[in-house]
């Protein structure tokens, strides 16, 4: 069933995804994209979620696109319809979405990981973009992305090599935040969600989540202008309110759920 494609489990505001392709080691399908989309926009209307995990079941977190698909494309069989969300929607997400990165990521599951807000990463998982050797090209926007975040000597090392490299190795290029043995994972994963959903102002967390996405290719006047404008409104908001008061009080906060887009 489409459901059973991707695995939901809510706790204390931590939204958990797991895709479930285990088999597969979560390789990517139509159909998985499509229910994982639609869980990603309906957590974004829960007002229960402040935090999203994404993970795969397994020994795998995503092995990029099915090579059924692949080789059906090649063919010319596929006759599929892929979701007119591009591959990069989970960036237009206004909450938190945190990449357990729990074995082989690679290709399209690279792209999944690293459109994420924030990515921790077992140890030994095993990371590659794939593409070269695959006759692709740098696919879904990781030619925007990736020198960004690693530089461009060592995103075209990434990128054309296409090799092999470990989880300990993406925390060291900066696609990582942190990299754990893999059975405290998701553990440490969710502590961290868990501190964030409790701590953390969601209306904050939406805001700052759009400046960082959004500012990569802004001046910094440019910025720092809507920066300013940004934190007028946040005054206005009762969520400033609530983190002075708690900060007085010694208390932890009660900020209010993020008000549906």
């Amino acid at each position: 069933m489409t459901e059973e494609l991707v695995l939901t489990d809510l706790a204390d505001g931590v939204l958990v995804l797991t895709f479930n392709r285990p088999e597969r080691l979560n390789a990517w399908t139509d159909e998985m994209g499509r229910r994982y989309f639609d869980l990603l926009e309906k957590a974004e209307q829960d007002p229960d979620v402040r935090v999203i995990v994404v993970t795969g079941a397994g020994k795998g977190f995503c092995a990029g696109m099915d090579f059924q698909t692949l080789t059906a494309i090649q063919t010319g069989e596929y006759a599929g319809e892929p979701d007119k969300r591009p591959n990069t929607h989970p960036v237009s997400i206004n909450k938190p979405i945190i990449a357990a990165v729990n074995g082989a990521c690679a290709g399209l599951g690279m792209v999944h990981a690293l459109v994420c807000d924030l990515v921790f990463t077992a140890a030994d998982a095993k990371w590659t973009t794939a593409f070269a050797r695959r006759g692709l090209i740098a696919e879904y926007g990781m030619a925007w992305v990736l020198p960004k975040l690693i530089g461009q000597a060592r995103a075209l090392d990434v990128l054309m090599s296409g090799r092999t490299f470990t989880g300990v190795e993406a925390a060291h290029l900066g696609l990582a935040l942190r990299a754990i043995p893999g059975e405290q994972l998701l553990a440490e994963t969710l502590a961290y969600a868990r501190d964030l959903a409790t701590n953390c102002s969601p209306a904050s967390m939406a805001v700052i989540k759009r400046q960082v996405w959004g500012d990569w290719d802004k001046g910094l006047e440019d910025s720092r202008d809507a920066a300013e404008r940004l934190m007028l409104e946040s005054f206005s908001r009762p969520d400033f309110t609530e983190g002075v008061a708690s900060f007085l009080e010694r208390r932890p906060p009660e900020f209010p759920p993020l008000t549906a887009p």
